[in-house]
């Protein structure tokens, strides 16, 4: 079946039929980005992905080569591109229905090192793709994916969409650019676009080489090479989504006529302590870890307790959570332990 009824409930609209759509994503040999070009491929979609391959940044060939179990992925077109690029993405974007804007710059130590190249792609190149569909593809669609970071510390719990944004580091700065020059198009020019502001995104594809997309990932790598990871505090509360369940958050985010011109929160299936997290990763697999304090480079941008309220997202798109943190990380980890070597 080539609808999103195979894993979605029915009442997903118009946009259930994803057979033959015309689908660009973003960053799309990423870690979101190829999860959602495997899903929306197998479901029959037209999908082409562009991506930078920028070392750095997350993008890797062998995340659209299907995961070793259930055989061959299913085809989706590669384009080695850079979003910086307005000639390429003004071809690569004329003639598709919807835009995974999934591209991006996510360490939040690299740009405060260096945050120009941050500015350039979380910023500048964002307000390059509105353009471009401004003026050549004014009928797409368009998801940005947003960050739970635009908010900074928060002021209190949970954070909802009404909650002030005040970013601690240059990268939180440039997202909430990007996100209201998204917004922005729809009052002013009556683009469709929609935004969703994701919180801690684990699972299968994720960079694990180094902390640049996630602290789950070095600690996943430490325990595939039978090392302790580190735990920094461990008294932070966090939610996590799996990368599944972001991807079936997106879908529903194309779908939902009620979201253009709106940014959401998305959470997970509940909130865990850094503490609790290790702990539920060392039952999964075996690992071990120890507990230091925090580093005083990685304080200074830390948020301190972060999780979200994400009730409007569900009332507009009824989506739910479905894999629960501790069967998510056991997944990721069988997932690395095939195929680890691709990833470091």
């Amino acid at each position: 079946m080539n609808t999103l009824d195979a894993m979605l409930p029915t009442d997903t609209g118009k946009f259930s039929c994803w057979a033959g759509r015309r689908v660009l994503i973003t960053g799309g040999l990423g870690f979101i980005g190829s999860n959602l070009a495997l899903r929306l491929a197998g479901l029959g979609a037209d999908v082409v992905v562009v991506d930078s391959l920028v070392p750095e940044y997350g993008g890797n060939p062998f995340n659209l080569e299907g995961d070793g179990l259930d055989g061959a992925a299913p085809p989706v077109r590669i384009n080695v591109s850079d979003i910086r690029d307005p000639h390429s993405l003004r071809w690569l974007m004329h003639d598709r229905e919807l835009i995974f804007n999934l591209a991006g710059q996510t360490s939040h130590l690299d740009s405060m090192n260096d945050p120009f190249t941050d500015l350039a792609i979380n910023g500048t190149a964002q307000l390059s793709i509105l353009e471009i569909c401004r003026q050549h593809n004014p009928g797409a669609r368009i998801v940005f994916a947003s960050t739970r970071q635009i908010y900074g510390r928060p002021r209190y719990l949970p954070v909802d969409e009404a909650h002030p944004l005040d970013p601690v580091d240059v990268n939180g700065i440039n997202k909430i650019a990007g996100e209201s020059y998204h917004m922005l198009y729809t009052r002013v020019y009556g683009l469709q676009t929609t935004a969703l502001r994701l919180t801690n995104t684990y699972g299968p594809r994720m960079r694990i080489k180094d902390a640049r997309q996630t602290f789950l990932g070095v600690w996943v790598r430490a325990v595939i090479e039978g090392q302790p990871f580190e735990v920094w505090g461990g008294g932070q509360l966090r939610d996590y989504t799996y990368v599944d369940d972001a991807v079936d958050a997106l879908m529903r985010l194309a779908m939902a006529e009620d979201a253009v011109g709106r940014a959401f929160n998305l959470g997970g299936d509940g909130v865990y302590s850094l503490a609790d997290t290790a702990a539920l990763l060392a039952s999964v697999s075996g690992g071990r870890y120890l507990v230091h304090e925090f580093p005083a480079e990685r304080k200074r941008i830390d948020i301190g307790d972060y999780y979200a309220d994400d009730r409007a997202f569900r009332t507009v798109t009824g989506w739910v959570p479905r894999v629960p943190l501790e069967d998510g990380l056991r997944r990721t980890v069988a997932y690395y332990r095939r195929h680890v070597r691709h990833y470091l």
